[in-house]
């Protein structure tokens, strides 16, 4: 039970880095302009070595914004209480932190698929057919593999509670 929170809260802990370095950076994208290399993510863009922030008020930014800062918030909310997890002193005896943080890190989960769904599929339909030279770039890959390490952390923290809840049956008999 204790290597399955241990392996859970190591997945949490670097997909919650990683959420907020990919939050974070602007390098989501990066395209030619003009011959010029640009590159922009969430809160800036730049273009020929000169960084400028993104002032649009646009829909499908705010709501990738939001969903990644909900997810890294719910990440950590998860790791909080996979750390209290440890200590096996409840106050509440149907209550079950491996449990509860197994769902605060499908719910980051959650928050980065929606936020991935929308930024991908604005940007597929925007910059393929106002730019031809474009691609993802890093920070969106390091947003897919943050949701990964949630997903991950989450299995593992579902898979202690299963043998915590598989112990306590066997005490019982």
């Amino acid at each position: 039970m204790y290597s399955f929170m241990a392996g859970g809260l190591f997945c949490a802990s670097v997909g919650n880095i990683l959420l907020v370095v990919c939050t974070a950076t602007d390098y989501w994208v990066q395209y030619r302009i003009q011959g010029a290399l640009a590159h922009q993510g969430l809160w800036r863009y730049c273009l020929a070595g000169k960084c400028y922030m993104q002032m649009e008020n646009i829909a499908y930014w705010n709501a990738t914004r939001a969903f990644m800062i909900l997810s890294a918030l719910s990440c950590f909310a998860g790791i909080i209480t996979g750390i209290l997890s440890f200590a096996h002193r409840s106050t509440f005896e149907k209550f079950n932190r491996s449990f509860a943080a197994g769902i605060m890190f499908f719910v980051s989960t959650l928050f980065v698929l929606l936020a991935m769904a929308v930024y991908t599929g604005v940007t597929v339909n925007f910059l393929g057919k106002r730019f031809g030279d474009w691609r993802f770039s890093w920070s969106y890959i390091l947003s897919w593999v943050a949701l990964l390490m949630t997903f991950f952390a989450g299995i593992f923290y579902m898979c202690a509670y299963r043998m915590h809840g598989c112990q306590r049956v066997a005490e019982t008999r």
